[in-house]
């Protein structure tokens, strides 16, 4: 299962940047990230980056909304939802991050799931470090591996 981080806003190096490219290179399931931002003057902003992500989705991908207002799992149950995707066929996984004001409607709407880390307003830029750490951890509990030392 191919796992697509889409979110709004350059990395441009740092220690995020590093996080996010380690846990990916450590993902025993191929994890890409596509950033976009919009730059469009005089348009809705969360409007012009929905636009964006929503065209970056892949096509037959199962999406997933990184909101505030979505249902907070533990690690044990975001491993379990992505172990049953994956043996229910699903061969890719989109994650959406939107930028600083959040996700549009239409773009949660588009989701098949929503899901926050937490009841706290996290920087959408270190959101992708937390998903990246978030979806390696998921893999290490379905493989048995034990970085995930959680109840």
């Amino acid at each position: 299962m191919r796992l697509t981080v889409i979110a709004v806003g350059k990395l441009r190096g740092g220690p995020i940047a590093d996080l996010v490219a380690d846990y990916a290179r450590r993902s025993p399931w191929p994890l890409s990230v596509r950033e976009v931002e919009a730059r469009r003057p005089g348009v809705d902003r969360r409007e012009a980056e929905a636009d964006l992500l929503l065209a970056a989705v892949p096509e037959g991908a199962t999406v997933v909304a990184l909101d505030e207002r979505g249902a907070a799992l533990d690690s044990a149950a975001f491993a379990a939802r992505l172990g049953d995707w994956r043996e229910q066929g699903v061969r890719e996984v989109a994650f959406l991050i939107g930028g600083a004001d959040g996700l549009a409607e239409r773009a949660r709407r588009r989701a098949d799931v929503a899901l926050a880390f937490g009841p706290a307003t996290w920087p959408h830029l270190l959101v992708r470090a937390m998903l990246a750490e978030q979806l390696y951890r998921a893999q290490t509990i379905l493989s048995g591996h034990p970085y995930h030392r959680g109840g």
